[in-house]
């Protein structure tokens, strides 16, 4: 599987603009992506919840405490705080979109 990072998505943001005829340079597609996250990031720290039509939503949860287990010694119980957790719920579009991977998946790990 490969992993893209925000490098190779600015670059592919900015060559897919630059065929739709727009000028606009890596490092203003940078900024803007990284005014994105931050946006995003700063919206879940307030507990707001961030929805994109077609792409899918970030939300806060809170994840109850619970008693986890060493793996090093399985005897001794860890206690595992409650904490909050983004969770991504994904939009119709990209499930449906998502959905028609698993034949290239499989493809991959063969």
């Amino acid at each position: 599987m490969a992993t893209i990072t925000k490098r190779e998505l600015v670059i592919k943001i900015t060559d897919q603009l630059g065929v739709k005829g727009l000028t606009i340079t890596q490092q203003e597609v940078q900024d803007v992506v990284q005014a994105l996250i931050d946006e995003v990031t700063d919206s879940l720290a307030q507990g707001d919840t961030v929805v994109m039509r077609n792409f899918g939503a970030f939300e806060v949860r809170e994840m109850k405490a619970k008693i986890g287990r060493n793996p090093k010694d399985p005897s001794k119980d860890v206690p595992i705080p409650a904490r909050a957790a983004v969770k991504f719920k994904p939009g119709k579009e990209m499930k449906e979109k998502v959905a028609t991977t698993l034949k290239v998946i499989r493809e991959r790990n063969s």
